[in-house]
């Protein structure tokens, strides 16, 4: 779900280049006047060179406030400090990981982002690409990100004005009692199923984005005077309608607007 380039020397361009034969860039962050393309979201320890405090709200994948979510991400490192890790945890792994009684409860939850777009997603979905119908995660633990998460309603109490997609949306749960549970597992099995990645100059990832949530460390916002400086150069790329969150039972991602 990852792929590492060691030693690369790459430019704004070309690393734009390899992202487009991906698939669609879109950036849909703000445009650092350091940025190398206005195409690279760039991201640092030291605000004068990029954007500070990113990825660390909470556990996530990126583009939630999507309809479709960012198919893949590029992360580039042209300059790395000492303790700026990045954790990931595969999604799948992390499914499996709880108790089948848990997997039952979440797959029948639905995440409300009220961001942008405004969609509601599938806690638990079909990853689009890989064999085998493999069920992947989608969510932000990151306060900001969620308004909160809706269920799958069986009881028939549901008025019909209020039911989309067999989900009432007149009951909403807060959006914390989810995140911290997420994220409780997540830090429980991290070192088991998932990595912390220690980042090298010239570090070049190809990360799927719909089967790794990732999370950036507190050292990557240590102060550039005593650890280096961080710099990453990052870019989004979105697919196609296959990659909108679909369930096992046909219902996918929707908008209430």
């Amino acid at each position: 779900r990852a792929i590492l380039f060691r030693n690369q020397n790459l430019s704004g361009q070309r690393q734009v280049d390899i992202s487009n034969k991906l698939g669609k860039i879109e950036s849909t962050f703000y445009k650092h006047p350091r940025s190398p393309h206005p195409c690279i979201f760039r991201v640092s320890n030291d605000e004068a060179e990029g954007c500070t405090r990113v990825g660390r709200s909470g556990w996530h994948i990126d583009g939630t406030f999507q309809r479709k979510p960012f198919m893949y991400q590029t992360m580039y490192f042209p300059s790395v400090a000492e303790g700026g890790d990045t954790y990931f945890v595969p999604l799948k792994e992390l499914y499996d990981s709880f108790t089948e009684e848990e997997r039952r409860d979440l797959s029948k939850l639905w995440m409300v982002t009220g961001r942008r777009e405004a969609p509601v997603h599938p806690l638990v979905y079909r990853h689009p690409f890989r064999a085998n119908e493999e069920e992947t995660m989608l969510f932000h633990c990151g306060r900001p990100f969620v308004s909160g998460w809706y269920r799958d309603t069986n009881d028939g109490d549901a008025d019909d004005a209020n039911l989309v997609n067999g989900v009432d949306t007149s009951r909403m749960m807060d959006s914390s009692t989810i995140q911290d549970r997420l994220t409780a597992q997540i830090e429980s099995k991290l070192d088991e199923i998932g990595i912390r990645m220690k980042w090298e100059a010239g570090d070049f990832l190809i990360c799927d984005n719909l089967g790794l949530a990732h999370y950036a460390s507190e050292g990557t916002q240590a102060c550039s005077d005593g650890v280096g400086l961080r710099l990453l150069h990052r870019t989004t790329i979105v697919g196609g309608e296959e990659t909108v969150p679909i369930k096992p039972d046909g219902r996918g991602s929707f908008t209430l607007r």
